[in-house]
């Protein structure tokens, strides 16, 4: 790894250290409480998802060969939103004290993440069609969610505007330490497949002849990057823009060859998120803005500048 890369990772690193002690200042007398149980908790909350959502970003743009690829583009984040919200709306009691929202997005991205693997092993299956599929996935599971909204009180609304906007705030390190499992293996397969990833490089047709089993792969990479996601979103509500963000500003130290692009984006992502809740912890002292808010705005115009980019 060149200079450019290990300036990325001390950068993260500098990152995670430092976003525990920004926000409101702490009473004196609660300071440990405050930075041991909230803080520091909810920073490793963080740095987890940023890296799984900035690793699975970059393995995607990878294997869809479309710098603008992201894991909400197969309806991993439209899924898991849509079972938060049917858990929400006719199943209230089970949202009450049993993590029932958590199960019931974890569930949707599931169920979207196998409709995505059994497309992706289909023979001659094109990358625009999965694309495409995405697209027809997150605009059904929008509209069945605006169904579900309609049919619901103001308290169940309000519940699920707060979980869509997509937060961080925990306290103690139950929701870490339960995400870290399927976040760990989400990754870790994903990181299985670097080297077909890298040869992918270089285009479909000259992969296949290297050898590269490309259904396979897609089947991997889609099917247990989906469900690292979809555990995340289960957690924290949807994050947008991460992956796209993380590979990106990767990228444009390090180049896109995925042996560098993808352990950078999971170390830059786990730098990355915890310093925009730290700017979002600071924006509002006296509220708690959900970093989900921070991402958006931050995630809108590199969009658009990269849509600009293309074009031109």
């Amino acid at each position: 790894m060149n200079r450019r890369g290990w300036s990325l990772v001390a950068l993260s690193l500098s990152a995670c250290l430092i976003a525990p002690w920004i926000g409101p200042a702490m009473p004196e007398e609660h300071a440990s409480f405050i930075l041991i149980n909230l803080r520091i908790p909810r920073v490793l909350l963080a740095a987890i998802l940023g890296g799984t959502l900035g690793l699975v970003g970059a393995a995607f743009q990878s294997i869809f060969e479309n710098p603008l690829a992201t894991p909400s583009t197969v309806g991993t984040t439209a899924g898991a939103s849509l079972g938060a919200l049917l858990i929400l709306v006719a199943f209230p009691a089970w949202s009450q004290g049993l993590h029932g929202v958590m199960i019931g997005a974890f569930l949707g991205a599931a169920v979207v993440s196998f409709g995505v693997v059994m497309l992706a092993a289909i023979r001659g299956m094109r990358i625009e069609d999965l694309l495409l599929a995405g697209i027809a996935i997150t605009i059904g599971a929008g509209a069945l969610g605006l169904g579900l909204q309609m049919s619901a009180d103001a308290a169940t609304n309000q519940a699920a505007i707060a979980w869509s906007l997509g937060s961080v705030s925990t306290v103690g390190y139950a929701k870490p330490l339960g995400l870290l499992p399927f976040a760990t293996l989400g990754v870790g397969v994903v990181w299985s497949q670097r080297r077909a990833l890298e040869v992918l490089t270089s285009g479909s047709e000259r992969a296949a002849s290297q050898g590269v089993d490309l259904a396979r792969t897609r089947m991997w990479v889609l099917g247990m990057g989906s469900l690292a996601v979809g555990a995340c979103v289960a957690a924290c509500g949807p994050i947008a823009f991460v992956g796209l963000i993380v590979p990106h500003m990767v990228r444009l130290r390090v180049g896109g060859n995925p042996h560098r692009l993808l352990p950078l984006s999971l170390v830059v992502g786990a730098g990355f998120l915890p310093a925009a809740d730290a700017i979002a912890r600071g924006l509002l002292p006296a509220r708690d803005l959900p970093v989900g808010v921070v991402t958006a705005a931050l995630g809108a115009p590199v969009l658009l500048a990269l849509l600009w980019h293309r074009q031109r």
